[in-house]
């Protein structure tokens, strides 16, 4: 398995190769012929395997495909003259790692198989993570950081609060805390209290007597007594009624709770597990969220970290979900180039792990071959960024001349909201040192310096300008109308990147007459 395997009947190629590699530290098999490869994969097989496409015999593409048959996973390298590029190029699109046209620089031919070698291994600790069902992978420092504290909390029953946002795999995290903790086998329950009608989730979370509403024909067991003696994961806490709020905070600090229309007290030996992707100090400022409850939760605070954060957790996890679809699927495992793996890497991922994931099934079944290249990307990740829409909404200040600074004040009053008016006046001498690539605030200067320059008389001597409150309103409004066009009109997403409440965007966006977002 930790072989490289040659394929050709020409004797000097297989020499050559063979030197090459085994002075660079390889173990090299050489075969003559496809048949002995084949007799040889029935009980070895290589890490990586370099064959020529015409040969006596099974050709290197009929070779390939027993290959990708029986050993999928193994990159496979074809070997071609110039008049065999077009096959060669079929290979390449049915599962060849890549081609090697003779005759070839045998420097490049090294760094080429090295190349398939290292994602071979690449691909065999992904399969190793896959059949080992672990779905928290991460190398970056932000998840090892998260990983510690898994660890340190491995022997607690406190009660953890995590954060992060929508799709960071805050679930996944209340199941590894679960898993490694003293509860392990007790019964892991999650409920999420954004997902379940305010009228059934009191019922949903404590359980029902016999008789207690309509429709309660039996006692009902609630998640609470479901989780007796292992942990309680509360999804979307932020979201939970005021008055279950006040129920849960009894049951944390009193260790009890009464099922809907009983009279008996309940034990609850359970561990509390909540998450958010809201701001919960925001909510308890606005009334929203009890201080109380928040303090009872919050006892340890873990934050999750977006993907954007993580970038370097991109190439890992796209191979493992990559690798993942196409078992789920029945089909053989996409590649993506070098090109495809840099754009995914360079994309901003709002919807953070559970996004990559789709995006990984999307190409499992959209990419029309095993090679995934940048143009086989879907759009929103091929354009790179936010997007084009969010790149071109908002001019990059970089992009203003600092040389014409009329202009530029012309261009900044066109980009601000609800019809800002252009300058129709230069501005005053020497605004044009102000501005400098990239920097917005010398921009902000020189519109407010054009404004100034334009007000009347007498509205200087009273101060009815308004100017301050204007200036406000605009300002506020390119902020958010920006946020919420990068994170796609999602209300609690862009409330989130602003660090503002939900219900503080929304009445902002009423106030400034915005385009109101979607949830």
């Amino acid at each position: 398995m930790n072989e490289i395997w040659i394929v050709d009947d020409d004797q000097s190629i297989r020499w050559v190769l063979e030197k090459a590699l085994t002075r660079d530290g390889f173990a090299v098999r050489a075969f003559g012929s496809a048949r002995e490869c084949l007799e040889a994969l029935g009980q070895d097989s290589p890490r990586v395997l370099v064959s020529d496409i015409r040969m006596p015999g099974a050709s290197g593409l009929e070779l390939l495909q027993q290959f990708k048959t029986k050993r999928p996973a193994t990159p496979v390298i074809i070997m071609t003259a110039y008049s065999d590029l077009d096959s060669a190029v079929s290979a390449f699109q049915s599962g060849a790692f890549d081609y090697l046209p003779k005759p070839f620089d045998l420097p490049s031919a090294v760094e080429l198989i090295r190349r398939a070698w290292e994602e071979s291994e690449r691909e065999a600790a992904v399969e190793e993570i896959v059949d080992q069902g672990l779905d928290m992978l991460g190398q970056a420092p932000a998840m090892q950081e998260v990983f510690r504290a898994i660890g340190r909390l491995s022997q607690s029953n406190v009660t953890v609060l995590i954060t992060g946002e929508s799709g960071t795999g805050k679930e996944l995290v209340a199941r590894a805390l679960h898993k490694h903790s003293p509860r392990a086998q007790n019964a892991f329950v999650a409920l999420n209290t954004a997902a379940i009608p305010r009228d059934l989730l009191e019922s949903e979370l404590f359980g029902h007597e016999r008789g207690a509403f309509t429709g309660a024909q039996q006692t009902r067991r609630g998640r609470f007594e479901q989780a007796e003696g292992g942990t309680l994961f509360l999804d979307e806490i932020g979201d939970m009624p005021a008055e279950l709020q006040t129920r849960l905070l009894r049951v944390l600090s009193d260790g009890q709770y009464y099922r809907v229309g009983g009279h008996q007290p309940q034990k609850a030996n359970v561990r509390v597990i909540a998450a958010t992707h809201q701001n919960l100090e925001d909510r308890v400022r606005q009334g929203l969220f009890r201080e109380d409850l928040f303090h009872r939760l919050n006892v340890i605070r873990l934050r999750l970290p977006p993907l954007r954060e993580r970038s370097a957790d991109v190439p890992l996890l796209a191979r493992h979900f990559l690798l993942a679809s196409a078992r789920e699927l029945g089909g053989e495992p996409k590649r993506l180039t070098e090109a495809a793996m840099r754009a995914m890497s360079a994309f901003s991922w709002p919807g953070n792990v559970r996004q990559l994931e789709n995006t990984c099934r999307w190409l499992t079944v959209m990419a029309p071959a095993q090679i995934v290249d940048v143009k086989d990307l879907p759009p929103e990740v091929r354009e790179g960024g936010t997007g084009g829409e969010a790149a071109t909404a908002v001019r990059s200040p970089a992009s203003l001349r600092p040389e014409a600074p009329a202009e530029a004040g012309n261009q900044l009053a066109g980009a601000l909201p609800n019809g800002a008016a252009r300058a129709e006046a230069a501005p005053p001498s020497g605004a044009a040192g102000l501005l400098q690539p990239g920097d917005w605030s010398s921009l902000l200067e020189l519109e407010v310096a054009r404004r100034l320059a334009a007000q009347a008389p007498e509205q200087r001597a009273e101060g009815g300008s308004e100017l301050m409150d204007q200036l406000t309103r605009e300002f506020e409004s390119t902020v958010i109308g920006t946020t919420l066009k990068h994170t796609r009109g999602r209300r609690i997403d862009a409330a989130l990147r602003l660090g503002i409440g939900r219900n503080t965007i929304t009445r902002k966006i009423q106030d400034l007459h915005l385009e109101d977002g979607e949830d």
